[in-house]
């Protein structure tokens, strides 16, 4: 590489994002709750060694110190390179730091809504997500836009019907979390269509999953029905206590991302005590059928929005 050596990025890379802005632009850093933003990019966030740009989409684990300067400060490569090799800055980052101290416990706080709910409704539907199912979500209030970032916000109601858990997914880029302070317990919720899904539970990890998976049902392509629960990352809080709410439901099919992650709680799931004669079934349907029917159902949905356009 023209102007830096292969010495020179590779110690380039291996400085701390949270390291480098302590060092240079520490000013401009403000902890809410377990990240760090910036004043001058409220939308950028910082935590767990990575960055992410909410606005732009942009971050993540490919989220380095060295992508920060080129992709936010406009630097050149080379140029960021050649900053971030400083031995300054890498002694800095090679400093051990204190433990922080335990976070505090946030209380749980929705983000606002906004006037409507078109981006996400549009995000949904540009997922194969059937229109009556996002507008029934709405209605029931488990389902909204919130007003900055336009990200859906999917909810989780206690017995008592009130919100205890909340979670994002950008209608943008691939920005998700779950909001602070929610209760684990209480995961997005989809009631069975029929009386005879009573005795069973999918469970899932995210609320589009769970959503693409009634929609598949209500298009007939799929004749499993039953409550539809996400969980909150590797928790299965909500799934425990769902069960002890429902004493009723004795079959659990486990409807996990094919991945190392859905393969773990695909284990911790069956591992679960059997003494209630419960069953539980990894996942019936694979991802690829899944998102097959999914594009399938998005071509069928793009086809009629193109027709009401001709007939217009």
């Amino acid at each position: 590489m023209p102007g830096v050596t292969r010495s020179q990025i590779e110690r380039a890379k291996q400085v701390d994002i949270l390291d480098y802005l302590l060092a240079h632009e520490p000013g401009n850093l403000k902890k809410t709750g377990n990240e760090y933003r910036l004043r001058d990019h409220d939308s950028l966030t910082i935590s767990n060694g990575y960055w992410h740009w909410h606005s732009r989409g942009f971050g993540g684990k490919t989220a380095t110190a060295l992508n920060y300067l080129i992709k936010v400060r406009d630097m050149s490569f080379v140029d960021a390179v050649r900053h971030l090799a400083n031995d300054a800055v890498i002694s800095y980052a090679q400093q051990p730091r204190k433990p922080p101290p335990p976070p505090k416990k946030l209380p749980f706080t929705l983000p606002p809504r906004n006037k409507d709910n078109e981006r996400v409704i549009a995000y949904l539907q540009s997922r194969g997500i059937d229109r009556a199912l996002i507008d029934a979500c709405i209605a029931a209030g488990v389902l909204y836009e919130s007003a900055t970032y336009h990200n859906c916000v999917f909810t989780g109601k206690n017995e008592q019907g009130k919100t205890r858990f909340g979670c994002m997914r950008g209608t943008t880029g691939d920005f998700k979390r779950d909001l602070d302070g929610s209760d684990k317990r209480y995961g997005f919720l989809l009631a069975p269509e029929t009386p005879a899904g009573q005795g069973h539970v999918a469970v899932f990890e995210a609320p589009v999953d769970a959503l693409s998976h009634l929609t598949m049902y209500r298009q007939g392509h799929l004749v499993w029905d039953g409550w539809r629960l996400t969980l909150s990352g590797s928790s299965l809080l909500a799934l425990i206590h769902f069960l002890e709410q429902h004493p009723e439901v004795d079959n659990c099919h486990i409807c996990t991302d094919n991945d190392k992650t859905g393969e773990q709680l695909t284990g911790k799931i069956l591992a679960l005590p059997d003494g209630d004669a419960r069953q539980y079934f990894p996942q019936d349907y694979t991802q690829q059928q899944m998102e097959a029917v999914i594009i399938a159902l998005l071509d069928g949905w793009k086809a009629d929005q193109s027709g009401m356009k001709m007939a217009v």
